[in-house]
């Protein structure tokens, strides 16, 4: 989702999305613009600050538990989202998911009217908490997303179903429940199915509205 044309705040409004891998917080995310068509909005991934890994093979880069917040690179996503609160541009990573690489090249993201972070471990890290203005949970059960991840990764990532499960049992899984889950605590608003659920979506965006309302009285 990139910006829209118009004016832009000096201060946006950051949205967190989190939940479980495969929750629909990338589908939500997209699906906000079309009930929020009088806001530009800016999406930013928390998925693309892995942590270089060029030192390793692709062997052993696959045996990364990524599903542990010290496989991203937080100071660096911190620094972002203090860019685009501040009403700057921000040069967001990009990152190969089949090979497990971050590539040599950034792409410019400039913050519109809202800026929509997204991230599974999002809300499990404290110091990225406290920059979101509004924090969303998306809430799905373990078997759908289980069976949502086995088809995106094989489809998109050049993954065999059996190292997609392999993958969720040893490290995904155990860290859903050891961080993901509980970080739905500092949620504002916890939702289901993510962007699958009309209802979420309009829930989502209707809270973000509220807000962006909420910041015009007060000015």
């Amino acid at each position: 989702m990139t910006p829209r044309s118009g004016s832009n705040p000096v201060s946006p409004l950051m949205v967190g999305i989190a939940g479980g891998t495969c929750a629909g917080k990338t589908t939500l995310a997209g699906n906000l613009g079309a009930l929020l068509p009088e806001y530009a909005l800016a999406a930013i991934q928390f998925d693309a600050y892995y942590l270089p890994l060029d030192h390793l093979d692709l062997h052993q880069r696959a045996r990364i538990n990524f599903d542990r917040l010290e496989s991203l690179d937080r100071a660096l996503f911190a620094e972002h989202l203090g860019l685009l609160r501040a009403g700057l541009p921000a040069p967001v990573p990009v990152y190969d998911f089949s090979a497990h690489l971050r590539l040599p090249r950034v792409e410019m993201l400039h913050p519109g009217d809202v800026v929509i972070v997204e991230g599974i471990l999002l809300l499990a890290a404290p110091e990225l908490v406290e920059q979101l203005d509004l924090k969303v949970f998306v809430d799905v059960e373990p078997d759908v997303r289980l069976g949502r991840r086995v088809l995106r990764d094989m489809a998109e990532r050049g993954r065999s179903a059996e190292s997609v499960i392999a993958q969720y049992l040893e490290s995904v899984r155990p860290m859903h429940e050891l961080l993901v889950e509980p970080s739905r605590r500092s949620a504002d608003l916890v939702v289901r199915e993510g962007g699958l659920n009309p209802e979420a979506v309009a829930a989502v965006a209707g809270a973000i509205r509220n807000e962006l309302s909420r910041r015009r009285k007060k000015r």
